[in-house]
């Protein structure tokens, strides 16, 4: 670990107190600091070719600058470009794309070693967050969930009644695309509806759908092996892919999510405060608004590229193809079979054999 640079005056008294005959171990027993600090700016001062009495003309920026100036100069100076770090970042999103291979496409133009390379990359990414990073590969996790706080809809002008609507939000993974919809609830036909919206809007499908263990998705919530709803399950099997609930008290599973819908709460519900909306169609008006905003206007931080892009260029490529329909909203329901020999479905009632079990009846 290289030591704390000191002040000039420290600096000064080094130096003379050197050239006045006194070991390293006293100089830095008299001024109080460590020897190897004194060790390094005696060091500095014979590379520098200083000798007491220093020239009158020296002053602290002088000094420092011929004290510094082997550090100065490996720092500011370098034999080749750097590579362009935040497509590096970009790249490594997508599938069986390693730093490596992307070392080895910049040593074809540009002579380096991979150990300084892979260095170089580690300094960026610790740039991008102070908090240990989620490295999500291209089209694998669409993560979903509902915001907190949700949109006041009046419902009927005349006596001004006001419903509020939830605001469900979905982000994918690897190029943080954000979709945010309106429901009246957050109950199934509401949940699924919101789903099939999203892939629809995203354009494809991922491998994991990634939720929270609300009772509308999960049954039963588990560390290990989570019960999920049978239409949930139904719906993912329709278009191919997993559901991966988050597992209980784990936050960081869907931190995703989590920041998109802070986003959502705050920079684009903020600006919904003051409008008066009558009905759903006018709220998803005015989110595809704020989202198209925020997907295609506003670039990621440190990335320099926006979200709609890194849709494209990343996760669009892995995203499988959504099927010919679309998933056509059903319920499971387990009916006990009455005394006539019949089931209760929403008023209607369905004859069944008497020696069967009680049926799984299942609803479109």
């Amino acid at each position: 670990m290289p030591a704390e640079r000191i002040g000039m005056r420290d600096a000064r008294e080094i130096i003379r107190l050197k050239f006045s005959g006194l070991s390293t171990h006293e100089i830095a027993r008299r001024l109080g600091m460590a020897r190897s600090t004194a060790r390094e700016m005696l060091k500095r001062a014979e590379t520098a070719g200083l000798v007491w009495p220093l020239p009158d003309d020296m002053n602290d920026e002088a000094l420092e600058g011929a004290l510094y100036a082997s550090r100065r100069s490996k720092r500011g100076h370098r034999r080749i470009a750097e590579p362009d770090w935040a497509s590096v970042h970009r790249e490594l999103k997508r599938k069986h794309v390693t730093l490596l291979i992307l070392w080895d496409e910049y040593i074809a133009a540009n002579p380096g070693g991979y150990s300084r390379f892979c260095e170089l990359y580690r300094s960026f990414e610790k740039t991008l967050s102070v908090r240990m990073r989620q490295t999500h590969a291209a089209g694998e996790r669409l993560f979903v969930d509902y915001a907190g706080d949700g949109v006041p809809v009046v419902i009927d002008r005349l006596t001004g009644e006001i419903r509020v609507a939830q605001i469900f939000v979905a982000v994918l993974g690897a190029s943080s695309f954000t979709f945010a919809k309106a429901t009246w609830t957050q109950a199934l036909p509401d949940w699924i509806d919101a789903h099939v919206r999203a892939l629809e809007a995203i354009g494809g499908v991922p491998e994991l759908i990634v939720p929270d263990n609300a009772k509308t998705a999960i049954v039963k919530a588990s560390f290990y092996d989570p019960q999920l709803n049978r239409t949930y399950a139904e719906m993912a099997a329709h278009y191919g892919t997993a559901i991966l609930p988050a597992r209980p008290g784990k936050p960081r599973d869907k931190a995703k999510v989590e920041q998109a819908v802070l986003i959502v709460e705050r920079w684009l519900l903020g600006r919904l405060l003051r409008r008066t909306f009558y009905g759903l169609a006018d709220v998803d008006a005015a989110l595809d608004e704020l989202m198209t905003q925020l997907n295609e206007k506003q670039p990621l931080r440190r990335l320099d590229v926006t979200r709609r892009q890194l849709l494209e260029e990343v996760d669009r490529p892995a995203l499988k193809a959504l099927p010919d329909g679309a998933y056509e909203y059903s319920e499971w329901r387990v009916r006990r079979v009455g005394v006539d020999y019949h089931v209760d479905i929403d008023a209607h009632y369905y004859s069944v054999p008497t020696a069967s079990p009680a049926p799984r009846s299942r609803r479109a």
